[in-house]
């Protein structure tokens, strides 16, 4: 696995240092909106949503506005919040002590059980050939337990947020909650950012609530992004700088063109969205990681809220 310590936190090896210790250091504004997620529990459906919210259920387009709407700090670093179209929602994978944080800017945390959280991962990190990882499932289960993986250990990530749960400025919520209700989801989300700006309107006009609904739906992300994220890795950096891409992108995009180059292949488009299903941990774990991952649950869990998060899904 390709990985990297910046300041002795594990991070991707294709991301830039510089970069990384940016984002860190990042001052929010006070109308700044975070969507928190580990990796792999949501961030790209919740970028959808926020991002349906704002245009109050209208198309996101096929231009490239929506990545630099809602940036990945870490990977293009702080310049990439400075400089985003507003309103707009920053992505972060960050633990709690690491994420740039103002008592003003509003966070929204997803999280999502493990199980599945650990087999999305794993299609993650093997369909991208930058994260170097080629072992199998079981392989990956072990690294995913250990917390030896980027982004470090689920449970920390997790239970660092979580103590956080009820402070003004977070939204706390699971893949499954929005997965079994999204239009109560969404409501909820569009409430926290700004109830009369955002919710209001959804609630008095149905039709913008079942646009959101529909255009942040797996078929239609599906359809949209994987092929977007598609041409954007298979760009040149210079057909990147003609399509007015901001210039983090730019230089995400010649870091795969490197990659293409020196005879790898870029990620596959259906690494962004996959399934967007709950349960396919099931078709992964064996009976014995079942039980391990259920002993480090109950172990890292214990005496929170979140034991009663997953049972009927665990």
């Amino acid at each position: 696995m390709a990985s990297q310590f910046v300041d002795g936190f594990q991070i991707p090896a294709m991301f830039s240092a510089e970069a990384f210790r940016s984002a860190l250091k990042y001052k929010p504004r006070d109308d700044d909106i975070f969507i928190v997620t580990y990796p792999k529990c949501g961030t790209t459906w919740a970028q959808h949503i926020l991002a349906l919210i704002f245009k109050q259920g209208e198309p996101l387009g096929e231009d490239w506005n929506f990545l630099s709407a809602s940036p990945f700090l870490e990977l293009l670093g702080a310049e990439s919040a400075e400089t985003m179209a507003r309103p707009g929602a920053i992505k972060v994978h960050l633990p709690f002590h690491l994420t740039p944080w103002s008592d003003k800017a509003k966070y929204v945390y997803v999280t999502r059980n493990p199980k599945d959280t650990c087999v999305s991962y794993f299609h993650h990190m093997t369909a991208n050939p930058a994260h170097g990882f080629t072992g199998t499932f079981d392989e990956f289960f072990e690294i995913f337990l250990s917390g030896k993986i980027d982004y470090e250990d689920y449970f920390d990530n997790l239970l660092g947020w979580y103590e956080h749960r009820n402070d003004s400025n977070v939204l706390f919520v699971t893949y499954e909650e929005m997965k079994e209700n999204p239009h109560q989801a969404i409501l909820k989300i569009a409430s926290f950012l700004d109830d009369e700006k955002y919710a209001d309107p959804l609630r008095q006009d149905s039709q913008k609530l079942e646009n959101i609904v529909k255009h942040s739906s797996f078929k239609e992300m599906k359809a949209s992004l994987n092929v977007k994220m598609d041409k954007l890795f298979n760009m040149s950096s210079e057909e990147a700088k003609n399509a007015g891409l901001p210039e983090s992108l730019v230089d995400l995009v010649s870091k795969m063109e490197s990659h293409r180059l020196s005879g790898e292949s870029p990620p596959k488009p259906s690494n962004f969205v996959r399934k967007g299903i709950v349960g396919d941990w099931r078709n992964y774990f064996s009976e014995d990681q079942s039980r391990r991952m259920d002993e480090k649950f109950a172990e890292r869990t214990k005496g929170t809220e979140i034991e009663n998060y997953w049972k009927e899904y665990m």
